[in-house]
């Protein structure tokens, strides 16, 4: 008997693992739970035949900062074989230097690295009114962190979504349900070679 239990516990650790460390844009805040983008993600691997098991470590209102805090457990934890890191517009909306953003970000890209995970990295994008320059440089910390660490980068995580009123709530930073698909499929063609990689 204990024979069998260690091997259906083997069985369950090599389940490949897919971590997302976001904030309130993969953890569908203002929506149930199963609304966000990344129940989206567990569906398309089931009808794919993935066999990737889907954690989502986000937290709505989390920093690059606090990403960083909590990362380092929940590699330990789960073993993850690919780490989506979807964090900074927070860091972006409370105005904190962006030297601080790229800095964690690459931390954030290292620390999964040595774990021996492939990362992708979520760029995303300020509202105008913080100034054209800031955000222009902002959306380039994303860019360099890529460039420096070799990972591959979801751009603009809002595209097709920010732009259009209808598809944000009424705080005006959220997404709407209607908005997740059209997110998820800004992210997917990055993330599928990643899980072709890592799968089976």
């Amino acid at each position: 008997m204990m024979g069998l239990v260690s091997l259906l516990g083997s069985a369950r650790a090599e389940v490949p693992v897919i971590l997302v460390l976001g904030d309130s844009l993969s953890a569908a805040y203002g929506l149930r739970p199963d609304q966000g983008w990344v129940p989206l993600l567990a569906e398309r691997l089931r009808e794919q035949a993935f066999d990737h098991r889907v954690v989502n470590a986000s937290i709505s209102g989390e920093t690059t900062s606090g990403g960083l805090a909590r990362l380092p457990a929940l590699l330990a934890q789960h073993r993850p074989s690919v780490v989506v890191i979807e964090l900074g517009a927070n860091d972006g909306l409370r105005g904190l230097p962006l030297e601080q953003l790229r800095g964690n970000l690459q931390r954030l890209v290292n620390l999964s690295l040595e774990a021996g995970a492939r990362v992708l990295l979520v760029g995303i994008s300020l509202p105008p009114n913080y100034g054209a320059a800031y955000v222009k440089r902002f959306q380039a910390t994303f860019s360099g962190v890529s460039s420096a660490t070799g990972v591959p980068l979801v751009p603009m995580f809002l595209t097709g979504v920010a732009e259009h009123r209808a598809l944000m709530q009424s705080d005006g930073y959220h997404p709407t349900a209607e908005a997740q698909p059209i997110m998820f499929n800004n992210l997917w063609p990055q993330l599928l070679p990643l899980l072709d990689a890592t799968s089976r």
